[in-house]
């Protein structure tokens, strides 16, 4: 739910921002601050997909807590890149750069969990337990700027 309200806030200060700029809706050309809503809000559309991914194979494969605590703080970091950039384009780096760690981590906690299945179809050992107990002391290290 809060992924929608996020989409939904982008798609209203992308609107706002058309009509402020040319007065007749959604026209593509317009001033300079049009078109750094307008970047930030396909960046952030083309980032969500690849965001989702990662997030359900992180909490299926690996571990729940981590995965949704990891999601959460990626939705607050890309709300944050949308209204970095939205100023000067500098602003929105350490959002970006903060965001790409959060999609790291997930990727990683994926490729953890599906290590551990094959572990345990070729071999017989489970390492969930050690896996859960990693991801949970490490995802609060992503909080570290």
């Amino acid at each position: 739910i809060l992924c929608v309200f996020f989409t939904a806030f982008f798609a209203y200060k992308l609107e706002h921002e058309s009509k402020h700029c040319n007065g007749k809706g959604f026209q593509r050309q317009g001033s300079s601050s049009f078109d750094r809503v307008y970047t930030a809000n396909q960046n952030c559309g083309h980032a969500y997909p690849t965001f989702l991914a990662v997030l359900w194979c992180a909490g299926l494969l690996c571990s729940q807590a981590p995965a949704a605590f990891a999601g959460l703080m990626y939705l607050f970091v890309r709300q944050k890149y949308f209204v970095g950039y939205l100023g000067e384009r500098t602003q929105s780096t350490p959002g970006y750069l903060f965001g790409k760690r959060i999609i790291l981590f997930l990727f990683l906690m994926s490729v953890a969990g599906i290590l551990n299945y094959y572990l345990i179809y070729f071999f017989g050992s489970d390492f969930e337990i050690h896996i859960k107990t990693i991801t949970s002391a490490i995802s609060p290290l992503l909080l570290i700027p």
